[in-house]
């Protein structure tokens, strides 16, 4: 057979067709989970984005009734670069809330923690909650009914709206008074900027304007991001920069950015408050266009209109689709196929335009604050490994270059402890400043992270621009690793030993000792690293290598594995069946190691299934059991986790993790969805060969998929 007929015949069985027959109409497959709103739902607010930024809308298809969302999914305007801090007067510095632990060897650990009272307090509360993420501004609707009064939502009726997937725009349609008002909604993807076409006779009539309203920072724990108080502590000047454009200047402090409008027609822009602005558009005919450009300055040059963002929007959008993975169930019998499927799709989208930036993303990504805007490093896990797996491995790339930026600061967080190389932070933001906390501060499992991200770039690009790009990352990450893990003589192993919280939060930092999960990434970040001294032709780290070949094996007991080493009531006090089941991680997110038993997981993974108390999980503990349960072989136990019929697993109409009251949408959760799927569609590492070795075999999981790549 001639070579090239050959390699192309393999690039299309491997890149052309899904894992059963023909390849995936992929335009099909993505709109027919569209999501469709058809009444207002303070959880149902729907978003368009494109990595760096995000604008959430209500069901008029922009921001009119900011106020019934803000106990649901609220409406934000976020981007990567919009942070706000208020003004350090008393100059709150780390040191002042350092508090010392013992560690083995009767050595002092310095640690950032929460004291209760006094100065040590306040300088606790404003470095944790600066900077915060800044919400931009809102932009909607003004409408008047025919007595004057300002339409509520309660006026309007006959919704329908719809996010088309494809091409990632929203089309709201809805009536005032019997008068029908039709907006389009993009997203620039390469620009923070939104742009909509209105049509309605609200125009003609002069009873629809556009309204902008700018708040001041908000330094809360979970919440929408804004505060329309303190009025006077901000500035928004408004400049024109033609017949049809204006530029507002914003001024927060030490934190500034401006918003361009650009709009068709006679319309005027006019201030209607101190923060607040009107854009009445001209009455000659029903319709208008509007952009609105989100930016760290004013820029020049022309600003992208509605068409050309329209355009801008559906080339890119159908490039997302089409050039990454994909999984189709349509020709799946379970009855929770179709389910599984709308998961799948939505999660796409929303890490898409939520987790897709230059920064890690916040645990509710660019719509609502959560932990006051800041990103958690230990959930970069679940918010990225997906890319890799679903071929859109340049979407993390983009994250894992603040790891470089942020290493001096980590550096100096491991000096400062005591140890060598890089402690990576917890809770941070663009600055990698580690915010203090009396449980996050003692969490260690984000420390492999940046290793298994490296290795996912090598494993998809296996040349020695990668091994250069990463290696100092990898290095310090892994001399960090080598030096936490002590040396006890008395047993012969390195241990983990306390101050110590981990994954699974509900350990006493004093306390604790050797988590499972903790181990087993150790050994796989320690042997990763040392593979990358191979790969550079170097010759091996010896403490690494002793470090991994003598860590303390997973403490268990009656067959069971521990969450720490003598928590032998683990699986009979309630109070310790809460929080993660993260000892499942340990042979579900990481491949078989020589520290791992699989009958002895086995056991545990049924222990926990049966036992937990789940109103105490999270979203992202389901795809986790279900990777575990793919490992051991357990494939209907893997779908059932995936579909479990609970709070926390609970997916909105518009794709979103539900969690609770306080936490309504939760991005790991979405993930780790994807994670999940793509691995038992895909396989593992060591796993069974063949397509979808981590769904039932039953006849009744034929599962479509191209362009996914294995899980180590």
């Amino acid at each position: 057979m001639n070579r090239h007929f050959l390699l192309m015949s393999l690039a299309v069985l491997f890149f052309g067709l899904a894992s059963y027959g023909q390849a995936i109409d992929r335009e099909a497959l993505v709109s027919r989970n569209n999501v469709q709103v058809t009444e207002a739902d303070p959880l149902g607010s729907l978003s368009v984005g494109n990595g760096e930024f995000a604008f959430t809308v209500d069901v008029t298809g922009l921001q009119s009734f900011p106020e019934y969302y803000e106990e649901g999914i609220s409406l934000g305007t976020q981007s990567q670069w919009g942070w706000h801090s208020f003004p350090n007067k008393r100059n709150y510095r780390t040191e002042e809330v350092l508090d010392s632990f013992e560690t083995f060897g009767n050595r002092k650990v310095p640690v950032a923690v929460q004291p209760k009272k006094g100065r040590k307090k306040r300088a606790a509360n404003w470095l944790r909650s600066n900077p915060h993420r800044l919400h931009l501004g809102l932009v909607g609707l003004e409408m008047t009914l025919k007595n004057g009064r300002k339409a509520k939502i309660e006026d309007i009726r006959n919704i329908r709206q719809e996010l088309n997937l494809w091409t990632g725009v929203i089309s709201s349609y809805f009536e005032l008074e019997g008068q029908p008002v039709k907006v389009v909604l993009y997203s620039h993807q390469s620009r923070d900027l939104i742009a909509f076409r209105v049509e309605s006779p609200l125009v003609r009539e002069g009873r629809l304007k556009v309204s902008f309203s700018f708040p001041y920072g908000a330094g809360c724990h979970v919440c929408p991001g804004y505060n329309w108080g303190r009025r006077s502590k901000h500035q928004s000047i408004a400049t024109q920069a033609g017949s049809r454009q204006v530029w507002v200047e914003r001024r927060l402090d030490a934190t500034a950015y401006a918003v361009g409008v650009r709009w068709s027609g006679d319309g005027a822009f006019t201030r209607t408050g101190r923060h607040t602005f009107a854009l009445e558009p001209g009455q000659s005919d029903g319709a208008f266009e509007c952009s609105v450009w989100f930016t760290q300055e004013k820029q020049q040059g022309s600003q992208p209109d509605f068409a050309s963002t329209q355009i801008n929007s559906r080339e890119n959008w159908a490039a997302f689709w089409t050039e990454g993975g994909a999984m189709d169930f349509s020709e799946c019998t379970d009855p929770r196929a179709g389910e599984l499927e709308r998961r799948v799709v939505l999660s796409q989208y929303l890490a898409k335009i939520q987790c897709a930036g230059q920064y890690p993303p916040q645990e509710t990504g660019l719509t609502m604050n959560s932990w006051y805007g800041k990103f958690h490093l230990e959930m970069h896990w679940w918010h990225g490994v997906h890319f890799a797996l679903w071929n859109r491995i340049g979407l993390l790339e983009k994250s894992m270059g603040w790891y470089e930026k942020a290493l001096p600061e980590a550096r100096r967080r491991a000096q400062l402890q005591g140890y060598e190389g890089a402690r990576w932070q917890k809770m941070t933001g663009p600055e990698a400043r580690s915010s203090p906390s009396s449980v996050g501060e003692f969490l260690a499992w984000q420390q492999p992270h940046p290793i298994y991200f490296a290795e996912l770039f090598y494993r998809q690009q296996p040349d020695e621009a990668t091994l250069r790009r990463f290696q100092e990352v990898v290095f310090a990450t892994a001399d960090f690793m080598a030096s936490f893990a002590r040396y006890s003589p008395s047993d012969g192993h390195y241990h983990l030993f306390h101050p110590l919280i981990p994954a699974q939060e509900i350990f006493p930092a004093t306390e604790t000792d050797d988590p499972p999960f903790e181990l087993a990434y150790w050994y796989f970040g320690l042997t990763v690293a040392q593979k990358w001294r191979e790969r550079l032709g170097l010759p091996p780290n010896p403490k690494w290598a002793e470090v991994a070949a003598k860590l303390a094996p997973l403490p268990e007991a009656d067959g069971l594995y521990l969450p720490a080493a003598g928590a032998t009531e683990a699986y009979t006090d309630m109070e310790n069946r809460s929080d993660h089941p993260i000892v499942t991680g340990a042979y579900g997110m990481l491949p078989s190691s020589p520290l791992v038993d699989t009958a002895v997981m086995g056991n545990t993974f049924r222990e926990v299934i049966s036992k937990w108390d789940w109103e105490g999980t999270w979203g992202w503990d389901y795809p986790m059991l279900a990777m575990c349960a793919a490992r051991l072989g357990h494939q209907d136990a893997a779908v059932d986790a995936l579909l479990m019929d609970v709070q926390k697993n609970t997916y909105l109409p518009n794709g979103h993790n539900y969690q609770n009251k306080r936490l309504r949408i939760y991005l790991p959760g979405n993930g780790g969805l994807l994670t999940a799927v793509a691995m038992m569609a895909a396989g593992w590492d060591g796993g069974p060969q063949g397509p979808n070795p981590g769904f039932p075999d039953n006849g009744k999981w034929k599962v479509r998929w191209e362009g996914l790549k294995r899980l180590p």
